[in-house]
């Protein structure tokens, strides 16, 4: 493990290799799961402020499932989440030529909104969980993601340097420089 502020990080972040590849996998993870992405407390507050300009992005189905479900919902274990088509898909989710992609992204690339997407589905396949003192970093490994390990081990990047911008934007940049000169000494 690497302790970097108030972050524990697994090992694995440093050493395991990720590059998605969205044409093997079509944006499973959107899809696949008991629920939908995981929310951090300000996002649902968030969303509710950029839903109108989101909404021109989002399929029917996924403005229905909002409309049924509301911006955001607690799930099974009692964390805030997006709401699901169906019990499938991302209600924000979004399908171009086959491939899920997030409305919200795509409200974002437009120059909608500020907001690029949720932390949990921007830091993919690291998953956060809170503890009174610290963040533990895990990576979550997947059956779905073979096609992304497989891409990051041919083009040799490692997890946190494929994660570098979610990850600054979540601890910040001297978080991240910092992270990268330990994991360097390694």
């Amino acid at each position: 493990m690497i302790v970097q502020g108030k972050t524990v990080i697994s090992d694995d972040i440093a050493d395991k290799f990720f590059v998605c590849d969205l044409i093997k996998c079509k944006g499973a993870c959107c899809v696949e799961g008991d629920a939908g992405a995981p929310l951090e407390e300000d996002e649902g507050m968030i969303l509710e402020e950029i839903y109108d300009k989101v909404k021109p992005y989002l399929s029917a189905e996924g403005i229905k499932a909002i409309e049924e479900q509301g911006l955001t919902v607690i799930d099974s274990d009692g964390d805030l989440t997006t709401p699901t088509i169906k019990n499938r898909e991302c209600a924000y989710a979004i399908y171009e030529k086959g491939i899920l992609k997030c409305g919200i992204e795509k409200a974002y690339l437009m120059g909608k909104i500020d907001y690029k997407k949720p932390i949990s589905c921007h830091l993919y396949p690291i998953r956060i969980s809170k503890y009174e003192h610290y963040d533990a970093l895990n990576y979550d490994r997947w059956n779905i993601c073979s096609p992304a390990c497989s891409n990051g081990e041919s083009l040799q990047v490692p997890i946190y340097k494929f994660l570098k911008d979610p990850l600054i934007r979540k601890y910040g940049e001297d978080w991240y420089n910092s992270l990268v000169k330990t994991i360097e000494k390694i």
